[in-house]
């Protein structure tokens, strides 16, 4: 329990001591907006790396090689967690963005945070909505920002890690009208931390493979039809592979 609160504390704190520093941001992002871009996700990956360390968690990461410095790319992946967010943002060395339910918008401070960081809010339940944060999502790949996005729509409750829920298809339509690549990423030991025995946080070690990038546009016909069960299909096998390797 004692972790729990640090990291809470840690995080609260941070959001509202940070409210100049946001305020600071909203006047460097009319001058310079990739400025403030750069600014605000040093200090989020900062302060993700500390609430990291406060749980007890250290992170490996396979595949770095795969992780493109000189392009936008969506990264897929896997969702057992919420610390598979802090995982991701503290190991992807660009600028990045990830794909949250619509209803952290609502959270003071914390809304404005991840507008800065370059989150999408998405609405399950309005398509109409949903169109529009894909177009946003384009919109932000071709301005250099990558995003990720988790296509099984929820943290999946599964005792085996392999066991993912049905992707959304419509998941990756902003690689597919952006052009941009796409890099699965597998990862274990994130629900470990605290999904499997909330309200503690235990330490845990999470491993987070970057798998290698492909594009949409080349996969097979029928692949390209379903790009979402293919990504699913790539994302079983890089688990399974992570699981033998700790056999």
């Amino acid at each position: 329990m004692i972790r729990l609160l640090l990291v809470l504390f840690t995080l609260v704190g941070f959001l509202i001591f940070s409210y100049p520093f946001l305020v600071a941001q909203v006047s460097l992002g009319k001058k310079d907006p990739h400025a403030r871009d750069l600014e605000t996700i040093k200090v989020v990956r900062s302060v993700f790396k500390v609430l990291l360390k406060l749980a007890g968690v250290t992170v490996t990461v396979k595949g770095a090689e795969n992780i493109p410095e000189d392009t936008a790319v969506l990264y897929v992946g896997n969702h057992r967690s919420y610390f598979d967010i802090l995982a991701g943002y503290t190991t992807v060395p660009t600028l990045l963005g990830f794909v949250a339910k619509k209803e952290m918008e609502k959270i003071p401070l914390l809304r404005t945070w991840m507008v800065n960081v370059n989150c999408l809010f998405l609405d399950r339940k309005n398509i109409k909505e949903g169109l529009k944060m894909i177009l946003q999502g384009i919109e932000k790949v071709k301005n250099g920002v990558s995003i990720w996005i988790f296509p099984e729509g929820t943290r999946n409750p599964n005792e085996d890690i392999t066991e993912l829920l049905p992707f959304k298809e419509g998941s990756l339509k902003i690689a597919e009208k952006s052009g941009c690549p796409v890099v699965p990423v597998a990862m274990t030991g994130t629900a470990e931390v605290l999904e499997k025995h909330f309200p503690f946080i235990t330490p845990s070690h999470i491993t987070i493979y970057y798998g290698k990038p492909f594009y949409v546009k080349e996969l097979e016909t029928e692949d390209r039809k379903h790009p979402g069960a293919y990504t699913r299909n790539v994302l079983i096998r890089m688990l399974k592979e992570m699981q033998e390797e700790k056999q």
